[in-house]
C-alpha cells in the first residue's frame, strides 16, 4: 500500500523582496524630501525604520522525530491503532459483516482521537482520525476490501483467514498495523490451524520482526529486501510481489523511499514492473513495515468481485471534470481528504461518488488502491507495523503478537533465528519492566 506532500508554506521570497524594494524606496524619498529641508536622516535611523518595517520571519516549524512533540503524536495515534486492532479482533466471530467491522474499527479510530489535543492551535482545529480505510480482507483476497453499504459481501464463517488494515494520524503523523488472525468456532475459541496457513503466517510475521530491526539509519532498503526473501524462503512461502514498504511523513502515508518484498523478475519488469531504487535510512524517520506472503505465487491480481472503493487524491493533478457527480466527488475530496486515502463509503451520497469516480481516475485526480487477490484457494497472511528512527534505535510501536495457535515445523535460517531471539528477549525484558510498572501504579492507588 503507497509522494511526498509537505502542509508547510515556504516563505515567499519574492513577497519579501517586493516588500524590502518598497520599503527601501520610501525611505530614499523621505531622505531627499529631508534633505531639501535641510534635516537629513543618519544612515542608522534610515536602517532602523526599514528593519522594523519588515515583519520577522517565523521559525520552521520541525516536522521529524527531532521534535518530541511530533514524537509523542507518533505515540498517540500508535496506541489508537493497537487498540483499534484488539477491538478488531474481538469481533471476528462467525456471522459477521465486512462492512460492520469496518465501521466498528474506524469508529474506535476517531472516537479515541477526538479526545486528544483538544485545544485549537492559531485558532484551528488540529486534524486527527483515521489515516487509512478500515480494510478487512478475508481468505485469498490480500488487501484493501472497505465494502460499500450497497456491496455487503458474505459473512465470516469459522475458518476464514481474515486480514485486518488500517491506520491512525494526529496532527497527520501516522501510524499503521496490520494483522492475521482465523475466524474461531465462537468467542474465546481456539481455531483449527493447518501447516500451511502456520508456515505463512509465521514466515510473514517473523520477516516483518527482522525488517523491522534491520530498518535503523545507515541501513539500506536493499539489505531488508534479501532479509525477507531469505525467510520466505525458509518457510517454503513467496512475498507478494506488489507490496512495499513506505517512509512516511506528516500528511504522507507512502513517501519516497520504499522497501519492495522481493525484486521484480526479468519477465515482470518487462511487463512493466517497476524497480525500486536504492536508498539508505536516516535517523528521525519514520516507516510502514508491510509484510504479506502467499503459499501461492505471490502475484496478486485485481480482484473481478470486489469493487475497489479507496483511493487517494493525487495533489499534482489538476483537470476541469465535466460530469457533476465528479466535480461533486472531487469537490469533496479536497474538503475532506486532501492527502490521505479515504473509501467511498465516507461519502452521504454513495451513488454520486460511484458514478463520479470512474472520470477522476481516468484524468489521474484519485489514486486507486485496488483490492488484490492471490489464486483460488491459497493462503495469505499480512502483517504490518510503524517503526520510529529514533537516536536510541528503532522502535516498533505499532502491531500485535502472533496469535499463539500459529504453529510451523520450519525453521528459519541461523543468522535470522539469532536475531528473533534478540528481538524475543529485548520484548521479554519490556513486557516485564511495564508490568512492573503497572503494578506498583496499582499499589500507590
Amino acid at each position: 500500500q503507497r509522494l511526498s506532500l509537505s502542509t508547510e508554506s515556504e516563505p515567499n521570497n519574492s513577497f519579501v523582496s517586493s516588500l524590502l524594494t518598497s520599503i527601501f524606496d520610501d525611505e530614499v524619498d523621505t531622505a531627499r524630501r529631508n534633505r531639501k529641508q535641510t534635516s537629513i536622516m543618519s544612515d542608522d535611523e534610515s536602517t532602523s525604520s526599514a528593519e522594523s518595517a519588515v515583519e520577522e520571519k517565523e521559525p520552521e516549524e520541525v516536522t521529524d522525530l527531532s521534535n518530541s512533540d511530533v514524537c509523542t503524536k507518533y505515540q498517540e495515534a500508535s496506541k489508537i491503532v493497537n487498540l483499534a486492532l484488539q477491538g478488531l479482533i474481538g469481533q471476528c466471530i462467525p456471522g459477521a459483516q465486512v462492512l460492520d467491522l469496518c465501521k466498528f474499527g474506524a469508529t474506535i479510530i476517531d472516537t479515541s482521537a477526538s479526545k486528544m489535543h483538544t485545544k485549537k492551535v492559531n485558532g484551528v482545529a488540529i486534524e486527527k482520525g483515521v489515516a487509512f480505510p478500515v480494510c478487512v480482507s478475508v481468505n485469498d483476497v490480500i488487501c484493501n476490501n472497505s465494502p460499500l453499504g450497497s456491496e455487503e459481501l458474505e459473512p465470516l464463517k469459522a475458518g476464514d483467514i481474515v486480514k485486518i488494515d488500517l491506520g491512525c494520524h494526529i496532527d497527520g503523523y501516522i501510524s499503521v498495523a496490520a494483522h492475521t488472525l482465523i475466524v474461531p468456532t465462537g468467542p474465546g475459541e481456539t481455531p483449527e490451524v493447518d501447516a500451511e496457513i502456520g508456515n505463512v503466517a509465521v514466515a510473514a510475521y517473523n520477516a516483518m520482526l527482522v525488517a523491522a530491526a534491520s530498518i535503523k539509519a545507515g541501513a539500506k532498503n536493499t539489505d531488508v529486501t534479501e532479509i525477507v526473501n531469505k525467510v520466505a524462503d525458509a518457510y517454503g512461502v513467496n512475498a507478494i510481489s506488489s507490496v512495499r514498504m513506505h517512509q512516511m511523513k506528516r500528511f504522507v502515508i507512502d513517501g519516497v523511499k520504499e522497501v519492495a518484498l522481493k525484486d521484480p523478475t526479468a519477465d515482470e519488469l518487462e511487463a512493466g514492473e517497476e524497480k525500486v531504487d536504492e536508498c539508505a535510512f536516516d535517523q528521525a524517520e519514520v516507516y510502514a513495515v508491510d509484510v504479506a506472503m502467499s503459499t501461492g505465487e505471490g502475484k496478486p491480481r485485481p480482484s473481478g468481485v470486489h469493487r475497489t472503493t479507496v483511493f487517494k487524491r493525487n495533489v499534482e493533478a489538476n483537470y476541469r471534470l465535466k460530469m457533476k457527480n465528479s466535480r461533486y466527488l472531487l469537490s469533496e475530496v479536497d474538503k475532506k481528504f486532501p492527502t490521505l486515502p479515504f473509501t467511498l463509503a465516507h461519502f452521504d451520497d454513495e451513488r454520486a461518488a460511484k458514478m463520479g469516480v470512474t472520470e477522476c481516475v481516468s484524468h489521474g485526480l484519485l489514486t486507486p488502491y485496488p483490492v488484490l487477490h492471490e489464486q483460488k484457494d491459497a493462503k495469505v497472511a499480512h502483517f504490518k507495523c510503524t517503526v520510529l528512527l529514533l537516536p536510541s534505535g528503532t522502535s516498533k510501536v505499532t502491531g500485535l503478537d502472533m496469535p499463539t495457535y500459529y504453529k510451523t515445523d520450519k525453521k528459519p535460517d541461523e543468522e535470522t533465528q539469532k536475531l528473533l531471539t534478540e528481538l524475543a528477549e529485548i520484548a521479554a525484558k519490556k513486557a516485564k519492566k511495564k508490568a512492573a510498572k503497572k503494578k506498583k501504579k496499582k499499589a500507590s492507588n
